[in-house]
């Protein structure tokens, strides 16, 4: 009767909550306890956790269920091995966090978000460094795009080429509307070619045609252009950006983590397995592009532009 029909309903309930839902691709599906941000009374005794590495803090809010990633890497959040092996260990943590559900990524440096590839990472270093390196770069996006967190790139800065695709990864992208600000794929202006997978990303958000101009002529856009194309979600003042940030956030927290996270992976999954299939002949592919005469000299001329512009 009624009561066998209610423990049949609470066990259908615990196997969807148990993480075994191979159909949809999601290895370690979690339901966490879903708490609306806005709802929360204002005299909460707020308790923050936070961690720190080298280039980036970490604050969780136990109450929230929201972390703050902070990038912290002068003088431009470059993406080196070092970084992105600590980002990559700091995403893991909060998945694994049964407190958290969600995660804002922001920078603590003026005027820039990230930008993007650490070039020392890829010139005058031996192929086993530069596979290394690449493999990185591969696990930092995996994490970000396959997340079941919820993920906001609140991107306060400049933000070309790795830091666009930092941005791209996140389920929604709010930057500052500042006309110094530019974001998108410039690797061709370097000489070098964004991979299948950055164009999968960038495709998903903003079409076919789109992404070919963008990639074959390595455009920048500017913050008005960016949500003119989709490429960001919403433009806000500078000051306004991290309470933005926390109020979307508390919007799509309002949503069952359970039905979220199975929503995503359909939308994810053919775009992460294709990576996940030719992972290694992708770094291969890097590493044989890279190590090209004509690209070394490439990114030699880069960095002495760069040297040139700091003295």
């Amino acid at each position: 009767g009624f009561r066998w029909r209610m423990a049949a309903l609470l066990k259908g309930l615990q196997t969807l909550c148990s993480g075994h839902l191979s159909y949809y691709g999601i290895k370690s599906l979690q339901c966490k306890p879903t708490r609306i941000l806005s709802q929360l009374p204002c005299n909460s005794s707020y308790q923050r956790r936070l961690f720190a590495n080298k280039n980036m803090t970490v604050e969780l809010d136990s109450n929230t269920g929201v972390a703050v990633i902070q990038m912290k890497k002068p003088p431009v959040n470059s993406l080196s091995l070092e970084f992105l092996t600590e980002f990559s260990i700091s995403m893991e943590k909060l998945e694994m966090d049964r407190e958290c559900r969600g995660v804002v990524i922001t920078s603590s440096i003026p005027r820039i978000f990230s930008a993007g590839l650490d070039i020392n990472e890829m010139y005058g270093k031996t192929p086993e460094h530069t596979g290394e390196f690449w493999r990185a770069v591969q696990e930092i996006w995996l994490k970000l795009y396959g997340s079941n967190l919820v993920t906001i790139a609140a991107i306060n800065g400049a933000s070309p080429a790795g830091g666009c695709l930092l941005a791209m990864a996140c389920d929604y992208r709010i930057m500052a509307d500042n006309p110094k600000y530019a974001i998108g794929l410039n690797e061709t202006k370097l000489g070098i070619v964004a991979p299948f997978w950055f164009k999968d990303t960038m495709m998903n958000i903003i079409g076919k045609r789109a992404t070919e101009r963008s990639l074959q002529l390595g455009i920048m856009y500017s913050a008005s252009e960016a949500l003119q194309n989709g490429l960001v979600d919403q433009l806000v003042v500078q000051d306004k950006i991290m309470p933005t940030a926390l109020s979307v956030m508390s919007e799509w927290l309002a949503i069952p983590d359970h039905a979220r996270q199975i929503t995503k992976s359909m939308m994810r999954k053919p775009t992460l397995d294709r990576l996940l299939t030719n992972r290694e002949s992708d770094i291969q592919n890097f590493v044989n592009f890279i190590s090209k005469d004509s690209i070394q000299k490439s990114l030699q001329l880069y960095l002495e532009m760069l040297r040139q512009r700091k003295s």
